[in-house]
């Protein structure tokens, strides 16, 4: 791994910091966006039966938001459940859209990752083919640089899509999970304005 990194000369540094910038992002959303931790199953009957028993609301809230981005959600709504369905709508709304900034977090940075690295391995190439050149002279070509040359280009132009492939794949992944948990956290909260202004029981 160190022969191919000397081979790909210093272009290839930043390449490298890329490269693990973009895998602890991918692990973290990963952790992060699981349904289960972000919309649990059951979640909302549970709330709502709990509310209205009504033993200990404040403690409840409390616990739905630090529960999940859902519970956030659910929260907001019953702590504005005395006022009408519009201003009920209006808070679920305001904490949805806090919530679905939070989940889309990271993601603006492996985007940007995924775009910028095959044009950091393109620079690499232009390096390389620099070196390539230079070692031309009116006595002939250095074969060492000549080889040298070529090594720089091609590793960094290879690097530089290995990176933006996974980058790219993982990026779209994400964003479309964000999009489908932020629709499924919108029919939820549907579902407790409607529960709770007597629509559904």
């Amino acid at each position: 791994m160190f022969a191919i990194v000397q081979a790909a000369g210093w272009p290839i540094w930043p390449l490298l910091l890329a490269s693990i910038i973009s895998v602890a992002l991918i692990i973290e959303r990963l952790v992060a966006l699981r349904r289960s931790k972000v919309v649990p199953h059951g979640l909302l009957q549970r709330a709502v039966g709990e509310f209205k028993r009504g033993a200990n609301n404040d403690k409840l809230l409390e616990e739905l938001d630090r529960h999940s981005p859902l519970g956030r959600v659910l929260s907001a709504g019953l702590r504005n459940v005395n006022s009408s369905r519009e201003i009920m709508k209006e808070s679920i709304e305001e904490s949805g859209g806090a919530v679905a900034h939070d989940l889309n977090r990271y993601l603006t940075t492996l985007g940007t990752i995924a775009s910028i690295s095959p044009l950091m391995g393109l620079f690499g190439t232009v390096v390389g083919m620099i070196e390539i050149f230079g070692s031309q002279s009116p006595t002939g070509s250095n074969p060492q640089q000549l080889a040298h040359g070529i090594s720089i280009a091609l590793y960094n132009t290879g690097f530089g899509l290995v990176i933006a492939i996974p980058s790219m794949i993982f990026w779209r992944h994400f964003r479309a999970l964000v999009d489908g948990l932020v629709v499924e956290m919108e029919q939820q909260a549907i579902r407790l304005v409607e529960y709770m202004h007597g629509d559904r029981k």
